[in-house]
């Protein structure tokens, strides 16, 4: 017998000891005494071993094994930004949100129409929410509305001059923070994103070997 073999025979022996009602409980409906009911009994636990023994934990361990701690640090480098994000709005005089509206207004890709719906995709909330923001905004003279040139029943948005200032004024701080906080960010994103696909590739693998010699051991049962 192999060294391989045996180590699995050692481990076996050692499940069936620690988990005897286990062991009890492979097919209880097998009353047959013939040999090939014994065989196939045999055979039936021996596949329930191995599994237990061998599968079953990989499979808890590839499943359960989240790198919580990457995924905090994203978690905690996207809050120290968004923080940051939130109070430079309202040290002009903008509550965060009004700021992002301003910023999706003026970022939004050339094919893409400056109306409510647009907007309200990009900040992900509901059209209405998105309405408030734009009246509050353009009370204060940052947004302002006007008609589409073939439809007019089209209302657009568009920043004012002074939406402007305060918008490349907000932009350029931002920049100088990504620069600053930007690289522990890429390096935390790249750890979680490679736990991520190890775990996913292993636990793919598990799964595939697993079901391979449970078909395998039907087969020859």
């Amino acid at each position: 017998m192999s060294v391989g073999r045996r180590s699995r025979h050692c481990a076996m022996r050692e499940w069936q000891r620690s988990n005897p009602d286990q062991v009890q409980a492979a097919p209880a409906k097998q009353s047959c005494s013939s040999p090939k009911c014994i065989y196939i009994v045999i055979r039936y636990k021996c596949i329930v071993i191995r599994y237990n023994v061998f599968i079953e934990p990989i499979m808890k361990k590839s499943q359960i094994s989240v790198d919580y701690e990457s995924l905090s640090e994203v978690r905690y480098q996207l809050r120290r930004f968004l923080h940051f994000s939130e109070q430079a709005a309202r040290d002009t005089g903008l509550e965060p949100q009004q700021h992002q509206l301003m910023l999706a207004l003026k970022g939004l890709p050339a094919a893409k129409r400056p109306r409510v719906g647009e907007l309200a995709e990009r900040l992900q909330i509901k059209p209405h929410s998105t309405v408030e923001l734009i009246n509050r905004l353009a009370a204060a003279g940052y947004v302002r509305r006007h008609r589409g040139g073939e439809d007019r029943r089209e209302v657009l948005l568009d920043l004012t001059p002074k939406g402007e200032r305060i918008l490349m004024q907000l932009s350029l701080h931002h920049r100088a923070e990504l620069r600053k906080s930007g690289p522990a960010l890429i390096v935390a994103l790249k750890r979680a994103m490679t736990k991520t696909n190890n775990n996913g590739v292993a636990a793919i693998r598990v799964a595939r070997t697993s079901r391979k010699k449970v078909e395998k051991d039907r087969t020859r049962a």
